[in-house]
């Protein structure tokens, strides 16, 4: 199994991130155990989590002052990569609680932010950084909804204000650890008499598991992503209260296109699941993989090219990968945010190509549900399918960048109802 050593410069990466990484490298066989059994019943990585909790890695992005590692988001990005080398189901999952604690941390420290409004908000994330920190509370993020994409339309899921909060109606649909969360992060659209839902009306609660009103229902037997358990979640007059906000009104909509490297953040377990699909190979060929013959399949030619094929696509996607989340920051310029969208494209892209080459390079036993790459290939699949940023999204997202001028965004031509909510504005400064 490949080492961080193996693709990172660590010179360049801090003491304590690498710590980290090599405690994901002694954890990884257990995970990797447990893989199977994970994905055979679409059962949830209640061990995993369980370890992961045991090494205080849930906050890795909660700021330090609030009990947290504080890590930037391109080293969580590291760690996301690593784990989904092990389990692509548990690193799925590990960035839906952790981008929960990435908006409240990073969206905060945006600088356009008016004093008013960072004084509204610091409350708010404190209440979440200690669920987090002290309680050990595991947070989902359920976003999308059937029939639409959450960035062309405003959400479906609504609430009204009452008296003491608000109340949310809605259904939202891949709803990842359902039923094994102890929070749900609802993205809905505040609705007002007379007014036609608007994405400026965006509001993002914070809903307790055992709140009422709310419910799971439908089955979970996906292709691949097995462990994920997102079903769908049902809210009915569910009451939230001021303080359930996760940021102020207005904030996030305002925010999405300004720091688009956070909604990159499903591709660290794509870039892990490419990762082991080419570690498997080599291990497959060199006869290393346990409970296999130690047959030595590296005499063939077309099997050794092949292994260099991968390897040649795998190592400049990480390559660019890598550099994109270290340019990680609010108000990037126009060539940061086209080797976001590049690099996001490449990994979801290559993760399933790297993953097919390694089923034809290995050969029929490859197939075999008792060796992971029939798992990691079904796996990969599901990369390119992920809002915000399919591969046809960040296509579009490219197209216009490069071929329009940053006044001319709004009239270029595209789908109706276009994804282009979160697309990248330009340039512009935030004030100070």
């Amino acid at each position: 199994m490949s080492t961080p050593g193996d693709y990172y410069d660590l010179a360049r990466v801090r003491p304590e991130v690498l710590a980290v990484l090599d405690r994901i490298n002694e954890m990884g066989p257990s995970f990797s155990e447990r893989a199977f059994s994970i994905d055979t019943d679409a059962s949830f990585p209640v061990e995993n989590y369980k370890d992961l909790a045991a090494e205080c890695l849930m906050t890795l992005t909660v700021p330090e002052e609030f009990g947290g590692s504080g890590f930037s988001l391109g080293e969580y990005a590291m760690v996301g990569a690593e784990i989904g080398k092990y389990c692509g189901a548990t690193a799925l999952t590990f960035n839906m609680h952790n981008s929960s604690m990435m908006w409240s941390r990073f969206m905060y420290e945006m600088p356009h932010l008016t004093d008013t409004e960072r004084a509204a908000f610091a409350p708010l994330r404190e209440h979440q950084f200690r669920r987090a920190v002290k309680e050990q509370g595991i947070y989902s993020q359920p976003i999308s909804e059937a029939g639409q994409n959450w960035t062309s339309r405003p959400a479906q899921t609504e609430c009204v204000k009452v008296d003491g909060g608000w109340r949310i109606n809605g259904f939202k649909k891949f709803a990842s650890l359902a039923g094994y969360c102890d929070y749900y992060s609802i993205v809905c659209t505040e609705r007002f008499e007379n007014t036609e839902p608007r994405h400026e009306d965006t509001m993002i609660f914070v809903v307790p598991k055992d709140a009422p009103g709310l419910d799971i229902k439908g089955e979970w037997d996906p292709l691949g992503m097995r462990g994920t358990n997102s079903r769908d979640l049902i809210l009915k007059d569910v009451f939230v209260r001021e303080e359930d906000l996760m940021m102020p009104r207005g904030i996030f909509i305002n925010t999405l296109p300004h720091y688009p490297h956070a909604m990159a953040t499903l591709s660290p377990t794509y870039m892990g699941v490419a990762q082991a699909a080419y570690d498997f190979t080599v291990a497959y060929l060199r006869g290393e993989v346990p409970g296999q013959p130690a047959a030595d399949r590296r005499i063939f030619t077309t099997k050794r090219l092949a292994v260099a094929q991968m390897y040649a696509r795998l190592a400049p996607v990480r390559a660019l990968w890598w550099q994109m989340f270290t340019e990680a920051k609010g108000f990037p310029s126009q060539a940061e945010v086209l080797r976001m969208y590049a690099a996001q494209y490449n990994v979801m892209e290559a993760a399933q190509e790297i993953a097919a080459l390694a089923i034809r390079t290995c050969g029929g036993q490859s197939m075999l549900k008792s060796l992971p790459l029939e798992r990691i290939y079904r796996d990969s699949r599901c990369g390119a399918l992920m809002l915000p940023y399919t591969s046809e999204i960040m296509e579009d997202y490219l197209s216009v960048l490069t071929l329009y001028d940053i006044d001319e965004l709004d009239g270029a031509p595209g789908d109706e109802f276009g994804a282009r909510t979160s697309l990248w504005r330009g340039p512009e400064q935030a004030p100070g």
